[in-house]
């Protein structure tokens, strides 16, 4: 994930300060030469570094917390600060027209994810903006980027409007702009094409096409992968077209941030969306305060929550705790519950949005395809078997005959059996506990499973997975 090695240093820079009653100059010097450190190996230009430490040092040897009561937290509070306002201060949020049509213009070099960064806007845009959009292609040297946003459209059941190869980007567009008028499209995403390399041409046809379109917003499409170049390129772009906004994609992947963190400042071009995968649904609003408490390891709940109720229906849920409170909870319920988790991203993501489990999570090896190997045990038993649990826990050769059908190994079964009475349990528990004299601490120790019985489930290869 991004940031992962900017987060680690940054967060032991920060772990050396904590406990200590008072501070001292040489506390925040070491402090800030690890800070000054971990972002210069992630890749942030230079000069906005040093603008950082600066600003960082400055205020944290303020007398106020030089001297104050707790001063480690309050280095923390400045640093996040500082964090958030170089990852743009505030979201970065664009406004659909009241009436009319939105047009957005995608810019960006070949490779950076233009087209699917393309789909995944519309397909954002219908969701949450309940918006009717179309996709346009302008990419006409790449009849392969072409054929693969109209397999994108169909996928996503979005319209694409496209006239081939051999007319003229700004004529495509032209035309496109009168479609969408005539069929009622009020959101329209222009897909430009690209070059390897910055190029007169390629800003020469992105003007035309801007001329033409008269765009309420051109976004920038970056590689985050490309580090320090991506700004570059940023600053050349907004130069020309005057760039609104970028997006950064592959943010997924093992990059080490500098391109984010540097943008806002060098470029002067707000981030407005990250892509954290392939599929179209990897697509998320940039909140600089959010990704600045991941980077510090104070997790990101309210993305956390914003994921569950975009994702996971209140009834279902209700219906799912009322079955569980009641012993009816069945192996039904539990594939259902697994499709919400990963409906919602990668297991491993979504723990690091929680508070203080970013750590913890190193060392934990969280592997998305047990939940993949789960569904299958489940899919390989009866109907029947799936309703009444009871069935296969009394039966060793239903046991068998479950994990030969699934690929899946017997203790694998025995696991997943074991995971949905250790659930049923704690719910039980839960069900029978006051809750005007509950104590949150010793309620946790009642529902959480001992150590020792953790433990057993440790292991790797084909029967490893723990639930």
């Amino acid at each position: 994930m991004a940031f992962e090695q900017l987060s680690d240093r940054m967060q032991m820079a920060l772990r050396r300060l904590r406990g200590k009653a008072r501070l001292n100059e040489k506390d925040i010097e070491e402090m800030m030469r690890e800070i000054r450190l971990s972002l210069l190996e992630a890749d942030v230009n230079f000069k906005v570094v040093k603008a950082f430490t600066n600003t960082v040092k400055e205020q944290a040897l303020d007398e106020k917390i030089y001297k104050g009561l707790n001063p480690s937290q309050q280095v923390v509070k400045v640093v996040h600060e500082a964090l958030t306002d170089l990852l743009g201060g505030e979201t970065s949020v664009f406004t659909l027209k009241g009436h009319g049509t939105t047009t957005v213009m995608l810019s960006g070099l070949q490779g950076s994810g233009k087209t699917t960064t393309a789909a995944k806007i519309a397909r954002y845009v219908r969701k949450h903006h309940s918006v009717k959009p179309l996709l346009v292609a302008l990419d006409v040297y790449r009849p392969a980027a072409v054929e693969q946003l109209v397999t994108l459209g169909k996928q996503l059941d979005i319209p694409v409007f496209e006239q081939g190869t051999s007319e003229a980007p700004e004529t495509i567009a032209k035309a496109a702009l009168d479609h969408a008028q005539s069929m009622g499209y009020d959101f329209i995403i222009f897909d430009t094409a690209g070059r390897l390399h910055i190029d007169t041409s390629m800003m020469d046809e992105l003007q035309r096409v801007k001329a033409t379109i008269k765009p309420d917003e051109i976004w920038l499409v970056l590689d985050a992968m490309t580090g320090q170049d991506a700004v570059s390129v940023a600053e050349h772009f907004h130069q020309s077209l005057g760039v609104s906004g970028a997006v950064i994609t592959k943010l997924d992947g093992d990059t080490r941030g500098g391109a984010a963190l540097s943008l806002r400042h060098v470029a002067d071009v707000p981030i407005k969306f990250m892509g954290l995968g392939e599929k179209t649904d990897q697509l998320d609003v940039f909140h600089p305060e959010r990704m600045a408490g991941r980077i510090l390891g104070m997790g990101d709940m309210l993305t956390l929550i914003d994921k569950v109720t975009e994702n996971v229906d209140e009834s279902d849920m209700m219906n799912m705790m009322e079955k569980m409170m009641s012993g009816h909870y069945n192996y039904n319920d539990f594939r259902k519950q697994l499709r919400m988790v990963k409906r919602m991203g990668s297991l491993g993501g979504l723990m690091k949005m929680i508070p203080g489990m970013g750590k913890m999570m190193k060392q934990v090896d969280v592997d998305d395809k047990q939940l993949v190997f789960v569904e299958a045990i489940i899919g390989s038993m009866t109907e029947k078997e799936r309703k009444k649990p009871n069935l296969i826990k009394q039966s060793s050769s239903r046991r068998r005959r479950i994990a030969s059908g699934s690929g899946r190994s017997v203790a694998e079964v025995n696991r997943l059996i074991q995971s949905l009475e250790q659930q049923m349990q704690a719910f039980k528990k839960m069900a029978h506990m006051d809750p005007n004299n509950m104590n949150p601490n010793q309620a946790a120790k009642q529902i959480a499973p001992t150590q020792k019985r953790q433990k057993k489930g440790k292991g790797k290869g084909r029967g490893g997975f723990r639930f």
